[in-house]
């Protein structure tokens, strides 16, 4: 069995989608002035050297005390306007490649699996590990369910839902897509790995 790993920020995208999600769900003033009041906090040097603890921060200012039902309405319309006009002609060629071909493909990002599983399945992909929200009794926290997805994350994640499925990563050639050094760790588990681009196809 094949499996094909897909990145999807840069990868699947021409642009990152984290940030816009977020400010649809919240309002771009409102996020900005919670985001900067926690940076501010948190000091430049954290800041910019802790990418995990700043998202972390955005997620609790976009998303504390939003409905469930409401931000998944939110996940739809936005996975159709990412779907719509934010692809990357090649890499979503080969998607599509893999999925004609009999392939599991499977998106790993860091980005939030709220609007990718709408979009896994506008793609046609089969499964999606990617940054979760906590929930409670239908309204959302604001926290991380669990690590942000990316890194060695991403590997671990991948790894334990090809052991789910099919009992050992021995018994699958896994193909990845990634385009950035948070892709780095999957890309190099990968049998086959494909750095994308900024331009151009995948290669």
């Amino acid at each position: 069995m094949r499996v094909a790993a897909f990145d999807v920020d840069g990868t699947l995208t021409t642009r990152d989608c984290v940030v816009p999600f977020m400010r649809r769900v919240s309002g771009a003033r409102t996020i900005a002035s919670r985001l900067g009041a926690g940076a501010h906090r948190l000091g430049p040097v954290v800041v910019r050297r802790d990418r995990d603890q700043l998202k972390a921060l955005a997620a609790a200012a976009a998303f504390r005390g939003r409905r469930l039902d409401d931000l998944e309405r939110l996940a739809r319309e936005f996975a159709e306007q990412v779907h719509d006009g934010w692809l990357r002609p090649d890499t979503v060629e080969d998607l599509r490649d893999h999925v004609a071909d009999g392939d599991e493909v499977v998106l790993v990002s860091a980005s939030f699996e709220l609007y990718l599983r709408p979009l896994a399945t506008l793609l046609g992909a089969h499964a999606v590990l990617a940054t979760r929200l906590e929930v409670r009794d239908g309204v959302a926290t604001g926290a991380l369910h669990g690590p942000n997805c990316r890194g060695p994350e991403k590997v671990r994640r991948l790894h334990e839902w090809i052991e789910r499925h099919h009992g050992d990563r021995s018994r699958v050639s896994l193909v990845a897509y990634g385009d950035s050094a948070g892709d780095r760790e999957m890309l190099a588990d990968a049998d086959v790995a494909h750095w994308v681009g900024r331009r151009g196809r995948a290669s």
